[in-house]
């Protein structure tokens, strides 16, 4: 597992209010060394497009100071593009030529491609998504799909892995993403203890819908949200959804159709994805055996683990070990 370097493209004529929370979340997450947790940490590139490099804002955004231009996306490991300006989504604006031949060359060079929102725009005009699934905001996924049909467009999900190009849905989706990123480039403990300190739910799975009520239940949820926390806790229990039910105090049914409500996916899913994280940072932080940490995740025996771990993430739970050495 490594860190290595993250370019990010902003296209720089001067950067939205509403543009600065994607950028926001992605210098939080990559910029800030938690050396504590991985060192190294990631290192970060913003890169200006389209306009000369700290040249002044207008009154409806800021400017950007920087020594990278688009050829800094070139030869870094992971290569995002956060947002693009609303002009270029709906008002017929073109997108920078210059950044679309940096994001063909990075793509060409092996780079990690990744945009959240409306940064799929890019990708898309680049022909990084042609022939693949992606997403975007709910709001612009139809305009994506119009005018670029070679894209598989999915507008029901929060975020597409899809090996080395990754799209995300709007706002909070994108921090999904991005937490997605820093687990699958250095683990599911450091994304835990990562997330805690942004005081942001540790995983939601892309696949969740982007049409919830809410990410996660409120603490005052009628029961909702402490039998959750009581599960996470007592996850080595055979644990039904009848059994979650009694503890909320609610039918069966109801429970079922809180949590998809709360959560976007059902007790049964959200158990497992529950257990998978729990047996991740088992395999990270300890030296127990695969059957032991089968029991403890709930998972049941080694072979069952084994199972889930092929089915859920491609690789043995011995592979998985294996790329973090300095376990307990």
């Amino acid at each position: 597992m490594s860190a290595g370097t993250v370019a990010v493209a902003v296209i720089d004529d001067d950067v939205p209010f509403w543009d600065l929370y994607e950028l926001g979340v992605v210098t939080t997450v990559f910029g800030i060394p938690h050396r504590d947790l991985a060192d190294p940490w990631y290192e970060l590139r913003l890169c200006a497009v389209g306009a000369d490099r700290g040249e002044a804002a207008s009154a409806h955004g800021f400017g950007l100071r920087t020594p990278y231009g688009p050829e800094g996306l070139i030869g870094a490991d992971t290569v995002i593009v956060p947002s693009v300006p609303e002009a270029c989504v709906e008002g017929g604006r073109e997108l920078p030529p210059e950044l679309i031949a940096a994001l063909r060359e990075a793509a060409a060079r092996g780079a990690r491609m990744v945009s959240l929102c409306a940064g799929a725009f890019a990708l898309a005009e680049a022909g990084v998504l042609d022939g693949r699934r992606a997403t975007c905001h709910w709001m612009h996924t139809e305009e994506l799909a119009r005018r670029h049909p070679r894209v598989e467009v999915d507008d029901s999900v929060l975020y597409v892995d899809d090996g080395d190009v990754l799209t995300s849905a709007g706002v909070t989706a994108g921090l999904d993403l991005c937490l997605h990123l820093v687990r699958h480039d250095l683990g599911a403990h450091v994304a835990n203890q990562l997330a805690r300190r942004l005081v942001v739910p540790a995983h939601r799975p892309g696949g969740q819908a982007q049409y919830v009520d809410l990410a996660v239940p409120a603490a005052g949820d009628d029961g909702l949200a402490p039998v959750l926390q009581w599960a996470t806790e007592h996850l080595d229990r055979p644990l039904t959804v009848d059994d979650l039910a009694r503890r909320a105090g609610m039918s069966p049914r109801t429970f079922f159709r809180r949590l998809h409500a709360a959560t976007g996916t059902t007790p049964l899913k959200w158990l497992l994805n529950q257990r998978l994280a729990r047996a991740r940072v088992l395999l990270e932080t300890t030296d127990l055996s695969v059957e032991r940490i089968g029991e403890r995740s709930g998972l049941g025996t080694g072979t069952n683990l084994r199972r889930h771990f092929a089915q859920h993430l491609g690789v043995s739970p011995t592979d998985y070990r294996r790329a973090f050495p300095n376990a307990a």
